[in-house]
C-alpha cells in the first residue's frame, strides 16, 4: 500500500526500510529538506563529522566491521566532491556505501549555480553505480535499488544525487518487491565443472599454496569458516593479502602471514615456488604481485572471484571461477569430501619442510633496545595486551599500517579495518568512529602515523560529542615514515619533504578536543601507558615516541619480483642473509 510524501520522507522512510540505524553527514543548502524530514525521527540516528571526506571513511568503518551498508548524506558542490576521496576508496577496496548526495534544483543544473557540480559525472569512475533522480516517481526505486548494488556481488558505493526541488515534490512511496536493477545480476553460483577441475588440479599439486583476500571476508563470516575447512582438509599452506586478514586464522600453524610488499618471507617465497596456486577472493594487485613476467613462474592458477572483471585482467590463470567465495568454498568442500582425493603426501611434506625452512629466518625479527620504543614492539605489546578481549583495529596509512598488518594477529574476520587499494592516509580515525558505533563495547584503536592522523584530526570533534571511545595510538616518528623509507632505499637517502616539522603536541591537542592524551617514549613504561588507555572510557590520543629510522621489513621493492626481497639488517639467531638462498637467475636454492 502506498502513502504520499515529499521526496526528503522518502529518503528518510527508505533508510529505515532498509534498517539503517546511524547516517554520516554533513548538512547543506541543498540536502536541508532532508535534514529537516530527519529532525521528525529517532529511528535512524546522524552522525555529524566534520568533513565529508570523514564521513565516507567512517561509513566504511561501519560497513566493514558489521557487514551492513555504511550510509552517507551530503550537500550539493563542494559536499559531494569532498566525499570523492572516500568513495574512491571504498570502490579499491569494494566496501558497500550508498552516498546521497544534494543537488541544485532540476532547472538549475548546468547554470553553474552556486554550489552545482556534476556529481554524476565525478563519481562515474569512482563508484560502482550512480544516479541522478529526475522524478519523483523513480525516487523510491532507485533508492532501494541503491543498497541492492552497493551490497551484492562484489560490494562498492553507490551515489544517489538528488536535487532539491525533488526532495520538496510529493508522490506515492511504496517499498518495492523486488530491489534488484534490470541489469545488474552478479553470479553467485559458481560453474560446477570448473570447480571439478580445480579439485583435481589441487589433489596433484606438489607445491600448493591458498591465496587468499577480501573477498573472502566480503562474503561474509561462513565464507571465513569454509576457507579453514577447506585449509584443514587439503593440508595446504595459506597466505593472505592485505585486505584479506583474519579471514584465516593468524595462530594456525598453516598460515604463512601476509603476502606482498611487505609480506613475509615464507609467504612471498612460497607464492614464488609453488606449483598450485588457488586464489580466493584477491584480485592480483600490484602490491601482491610485484613484476607480473616474474609472478608465480611455476604455478597453474585457480581464482575465485564474483567479479568477472577481475578475471584475467591482471594475471592470466588456467581455471577461472565466477562466484561467490562462500558459495564456490561450499562446493569445493563438499566435492573434496566426496572425493576423498588422495594427495602426494611425500611432496607436500618436502613442501612443508622447505615453507619451515624459509620460516626459520624470522623474517619479522628486529633489533630490540631497552632505551628507545621500536615501532614493531609497540605493536606487538599493543597486541599482547589486548589480545583477550574484543578489539577491532583501524589504521592510517603508511609504515605503522604495515607494522600492524605485520605484527597484529587477527583471527577472525571483519576485525581489520584499513585503506589498501586507494591508501588514504587520514581513513584510520574516521573508520574507527564508525567501527566504534557498530561496536559500541569493544575496543576500537586506530593505529595511526603522526602525518596521517593530522590528515582528519577534525573528526576527534566527532567521537567527543558521541561519546565514543575511540583510541588512536600514534607510532610518531617524526617523519612521513614511507615516503622517508623509498627515498632512503631507493633515491639516495634524498629526504624531500618527508619530515614533518612544527608538529602539534598531541597530548595538549586531545585535552583540547576534549579527550585525553598519552605521551610515552620508554620501553619500560609502555605496557602502563597502554593499559592506561584502555580503561579510559573516552576518545584517547596515544603519542608513543618510536625510533625515527626503523624501516619496514621485509620489502619487495617496486618492480621487483617476490624472490628479490629486501630484508632487516638484523634476522635474529635464525637470519641469513638473502643473497645466500638465491642463485644467480633467481632461482630459489633452499
Amino acid at each position: 500500500m502506498s502513502e504520499t510524501m515529499t521526496g526528503a520522507e522518502m529518503v528518510i522512510r527508505t533508510l529505515q526500510d532498509q534498517g539503517v540505524e546511524h547516517l554520516f553527514g554533513y548538512p547543506g543548502g541543498a540536502v536541508l529538506p532532508i535534514y529537516d524530514a530527519l529532525f521528525h525521527q529517532d529511528q535512524v540516528k546522524h552522525i555529524l563529522v566534520r568533513h565529508e571526506q570523514g564521513a565516507v571513511h567512517a561509513a566504511e568503518g561501519y560497513a566493514r566491521s558489521s557487514g551492513k551498508v555504511g550510509v552517507v548524506l551530503v550537500t550539493s558542490g563542494p559536499g559531494a566532491t569532498n566525499a570523492v576521496t572516500g568513495l574512491t576508496d571504498a570502490l579499491m577496496d569494494s566496501i558497500p556505501i550508498v552516498c546521497i548526495t544534494g543537488q541544485v534544483p532540476t532547472h538549475l543544473i548546468g547554470s553553474d549555480a552556486f554550489q552545482e557540480c556534476d556529481t554524476v559525472g565525478i563519481t562515474r569512475h569512482c563508484t560502482k553505480h550512480n544516479y541522478l533522480v529526475k522524478s519523483i516517481d523513480d525516487l523510491p526505486r532507485i533508492l532501494h535499488e541503491a543498497f541492492y548494488v552497493a551490497s551484492t556481488g562484489r560490494p562498492g558505493p553507490v551515489v544517489v544525487d538528488l536535487p532539491k526541488d525533488i526532495q520538496f515534490k510529493t508522490g506515492p512511496y511504496t517499498r518495492p518487491t523486488n530491489n534488484q536493477h534490470k541489469t545488474y545480476r552478479p553470479t553467485v553460483k559458481g560453474d560446477m565443472d570448473k570447480i571439478r577441475a580445480a579439485i583435481e588440479l589441487m589433489a596433484n599439486a606438489k607445491r600448493p599454496v591458498f591465496y587468499t583476500g577480501g573477498g573472502v571476508i566480503n562474503s561474509g563470516p561462513h565464507a571465513s569458516a569454509l576457507l579453514r575447512e577447506l585449509a584443514r582438509l587439503t593440508g595446504f599452506p595459506v597466505t593472505s593479502t592485505l585486505m584479506g586478514l583474519g579471514a584465516y586464522p593468524a595462530a594456525d600453524p598453516q598460515f604463512l602471514g601476509m603476502l606482498g610488499m611487505h609480506g613475509t618471507y615464507e609467504s612471498n617465497l612460497a607464492m614464488h615456488e609453488c606449483d598450485v596456486m588457488i586464489n580466493i577472493g584477491a584480485r592480483f594487485d600490484d602490491r601482491i604481485t610485484g613484476r607480473l613476467d616474474a609472478f608465480s613462474p611455476f604455478s597453474k592458477r585457480i581464482h575465485v572471484d564474483i567479479d568477472p572483471s577481475s578475471i584475467n585482467k591482471n594475471v592470466k590463470v588456467d581455471i577461472p571461477i565466477i562466484g561467490d567465495c562462500a558459495h564456490v568454498l561450499e562446493d569445493m568442500v563438499r566435492l573434496w569430501r566426496q572425493t576423498a582425493p588422495q594427495v602426494d603426501k611425500v611432496a607436500l611434506k618436502e613442501w612443508w619442510s622447505k615453507i619451515d625452512g624459509w620460516r626459520g629466518r624470522n623474517c619479522l625479527a628486529y633489533r630490540p633496545s631497552d632505551q628507545t620504543i621500536k615501532p614493531q614492539y609497540a605493536v606487538q605489546r599493543l597486541y599482547e595486551l589486548t589480545k583477550d578481549r574484543e578489539t577491532f583495529v583501524t589504521t592510517e596509512v603508511g609504515q605503522h599500517q604495515m607494522w600492524a598488518a605485520q605484527y597484529f594477529r587477527f583471527e577472525e574476520p571483519n576485525h581489520w579495518m584499513t585503506s589498501g587499494g586507494l591508501g588514504t592516509m587520514g581513513y584510520g580515525l574516521p573508520a574507527a568512529i564508525g567501527t566504534q558505533l557498530a561496536h559500541p563495547k569493544a575496543l576500537v584503536v586506530d593505529i595511526a602515523g603522526e602525518a596521517s592522523i593530522l590528515m582528519n584530526m577534525q573528526e576527534m570533534s566527532t567521537a567527543v560529542q558521541y561519546r565514543l571511545p575511540v583510541k588512536v595510538f600514534i607510532l610518531n616518528n617524526e617523519y612521513m615514515g614511507m615516503v622517508r623509507q623509498w627515498q632512503e632505499l631507493l633515491h639516495g637517502g634524498r629526504y624531500s619533504e618527508s619530515y614533518s616539522q612544527s608538529l602539534p603536541d598531541f597530548v595538549k591537542l586531545a585535552e583540547a578536543y576534549g579527550g585525553v592524551g598519552i605521551r610515552c617514549d620508554k620501553p619500560g613504561d609502555l605496557d602502563a601507558a597502554i593499559l592506561e588507555m584502555i580503561n579510559v572510557d573516552r576518545p584517547v590520543i596515544f603519542d608513543c615516541v618510536v625510533d625515527k629510522t626503523e624501516n619496514c621489513f621485509p620489502m619487495i621493492p617496486s618492480g621487483k619480483a617476490h624472490n628479490e626481497m629486501l630484508l632487516n639488517d638484523y634476522l635474529g639467531e635464525a637470519g641469513t642473509d638473502i643473497g645466500s638462498v638465491i642463485d644467480e637467475k633467481g632461482k630459489m636454492l633452499v
